[in-house]
């Protein structure tokens, strides 16, 4: 009867645990470390690397199926010609741009056994008349392989009325990808990151050959160790973790200059761009998975050994009071017998409201409008410049100082007038080209990368932006609904950038005007840095409910208060009082209170739970990029590229 007694009282103090403040991980990072040791060999030597595939095998294509410059139609009768007779004798002259040259997708349509013949009996050289009739190239393709030495395109003669497959294996690699993070998604969610990570690699590589099994890998294989990254390391170091995958990602894209420099047979460089990541199956080894979700799937024994691991490597200890903490937790999961029901929040709810509404318009479009140009104009850097290979460098490398400079000014001037500012600059600068002559390459070039510079600085405001304008209530909804419809821009902009092959400067006006529409109507979106963010839908559709048309030309926001930084999440006066002391420093062992000298020695985990207290009520307003998480603090994937 005794124990009987002790076991329901010990459900009784689970129950009501699990009642009070949710323990968060979080609160147990700055015990053990928010960044140390741990973090930081994880993050540097597995995180981040594991982000290069995706930049790899996203933009491998663009080389592999590379057009000659010079191409013309084969006829068969005439091979014991030399190529420049061949094209004089059979290719007719038409005028492009101005310029006469030989035509590309047509030759005579003559009997040539008879004029060869004729032309032997006078005993002279071939004379083309112009007048002879046409036809298409019905024996193929001959190619000037100078430059373009192997490709796709010469192999299956995707020219002329085959022009556009190259196009459609774009199309259908971005296809795969809102396919992929659902179906990645779910894994992620119910077998845990390793899995998800390695299932993800194993597609990648196997498939690479074929651009929709690609397509389904992508940004999931880039976004899975992120997330691992995330969920290891405390909020503060999330901006910086972000940034440094941002870069990663980049500098895989300038690697991947280097690599198709280098290699020019397209076989060999679609497995030097896939098969070195076999390597990456090492990670099995050392790779942890995450605690979070651990936690969250109840897997508590194998969570404190990862959690023990990072503690010891970091030099610190994990406390008791924490393994206390999360086996009542456990243990009321598990004898619980009804759940509270919570009303389950959709995208629809997002429109109800006509501000909401509004706003969710808004980001959508400038969502939109950034992922379409941002990859537009990652697709299209190959195609100006006198050398390929080095603008596409460069249109890599002009991303690393854009993130850091954005990330400087966002903190400083906000987060709408930096966005659009970038975005209209951006645009215009692919807009100018127009004016532009044909011979000025290295002027639109340098157009070109200053308008790639922005754009990328502008898309990576665009997330936190967006998670700071949808009430915490419907974020997650909020950033899934707008990154996806966002995304529908990655499956037209191939077609757009198609265009160039007859005007090399339509596509950057076309994405210009794009940049720009979504620069201007940025505008009425109003500002979130140094406001209290809303909380839920009500608030929501009240942020930015007063805005007027004089806030467009307010460039730098003003502090509405001495604490107008932070965000107040408490509603209630009381809680001033605890406000205040948050400001009061903590030093070793000793809480100072506001209201006395009184010191009480603390625990460390006692100090951290009273510093997270504290700032859950008192959060700064600095720029993060998280993505979504479910109510267990675990994170997901969202589609943004």
């Amino acid at each position: 009867m005794k124990e009987e007694e002790e076991d329901e009282a010990e459900i009784q103090e689970s129950e009501k645990m699990l009642h009070e403040e949710p323990f968060d991980l979080d609160e147990l990072l700055p015990v053990i470390g928010e960044f140390g040791r741990y973090q930081k060999l994880l993050l540097w030597l597995i995180c981040l690397p594991a982000c290069i595939p995706c930049g790899f095998c996203a933009f491998n294509q663009l080389f592999m199926t590379d057009v000659p410059e010079e191409y013309w139609c084969r006829v068969p009768e005439l091979e014991n010609y030399t190529a420049e007779e061949r094209k004089a004798y059979s290719i007719p002259l038409v005028l492009h741009d101005g310029v006469e040259s030989y035509s590309k997708c047509s030759r005579y349509a003559v009997d040539w056994k008879e004029i060869l013949n004729y032309s032997d009996d006078l005993d002279g050289p071939l004379a083309p008349n112009s007048s002879w009739p046409t036809e298409p190239c019905l024996d193929g393709w001959e190619y000037n392989t100078t430059v373009v030495q192997s490709s796709i395109v010469i192999d299956f003669n995707l020219v002329c009325d085959y022009d556009i497959y190259p196009t459609l294996g774009l199309v259908a690699l971005n296809t795969g990808g809102p396919v992929g993070v659902y179906l990645f998604g779910l894994l992620n969610d119910r077998l845990g990151r390793r899995i998800s990570y390695f299932s993800c690699l194993a597609t990648l590589l196997i498939g690479s050959f074929s651009r929709v099994i690609v397509g389904l890998t992508i940004p999931a294989v880039y976004q899975i160790p992120f997330i691992i990254a995330l969920e290891l390391v405390g909020p503060n170091y999330r901006s910086f973790v972000t940034v440094m995958t941002c870069t990663f990602y980049t500098f895989g894209i300038m690697m991947l200059a280097g690599v198709t420099y280098l290699i020019r047979d397209w076989v060999q460089l679609t497995l030097y761009t896939s098969v070195p990541f076999l390597l990456y199956f090492l990670y099995l080894l050392v790779m942890p998975e995450s605690p979070r979700w651990l936690l969250m799937k109840g897997k508590l024994e194998e969570a404190l050994l990862i959690l023990e691991k990072m503690a010891n490597v970091n030099g610190k200890q994990l406390p008791d009071s924490f393994r206390r903490r999360l086996q009542q937790r456990v243990l009321a999961e598990k004898n619980r017998t009804t759940k509270r029901t919570e009303p389950t929040i959709g995208a629809f709810d997002l429109c109800k409201t006509p501000n909401m509404r509004l706003k969710t318009i808004l980001i959508t479009l400038n969502w939109f409008a950034n992922e379409t140009v941002y990859l537009g104009l990652s697709y299209y850097g190959p195609s100006l410049g006198e050398n390929q290979y080095l603008s596409f460098f460069l249109s890599s490398l002009v991303e690393i100082p854009s993130y850091i400079i954005c990330w400087i000014i966002m903190d400083r001037w906000g987060r709408r007038w930096p966005m659009c500012l970038l975005m209209i600059l951006s645009g215009i600068s692919c807009i100018v080209t127009v004016v532009l002559s044909e011979d000025a390459v290295t002027e639109t070039l340098i157009l070109y990368l200053l308008s790639k510079s922005m754009i990328s600085a502008s898309f990576l405001i665009i997330y936190p932006f967006a998670g700071e304008l949808y009430p915490t209530q419907v974020r997650g909804v909020g950033i899934g609904t707008s990154s996806y419809i966002g995304g529908l821009g990655l499956i037209v902009i191939p077609f757009i950038t198609y265009l160039g092959k007859d005007n090399l400067r339509l596509p950057l006006v076309i994405m210009g005007c794009v940049s720009v529409l979504g620069g201007f109507t940025g505008l009425r979106l109003p500002e979130t840095l140094h406001h209290r963010l809303p909380q839920t839908l009500e608030e929501g559709e009240l942020f930015g409910q007063d805005w007027t048309f004089d806030e467009c030309f307010r460039c730098i926001p003003s502090k509405k208060s001495p604490t107008s930084s932070y965000e107040n999440l408490s509603h209630d006066p009381s809680d001033a009082a605890l406000e205040l002391n948050a400001a009061v420093p903590i030093n070793a062992g000793t809480f100072a209170t506001g209201s006395g000298s009184c010191s009480t020695e603390r625990t460390p985990l006692e100090l951290a739970r009273i510093r997270r207290q504290s700032m859950k009520r008192l959060v700064r307003q600095a720029s993060t990029m998280d993505t979504q998480k479910t109510k267990d603090g675990a994170m997901q994937l969202t589609y943004w590229f």
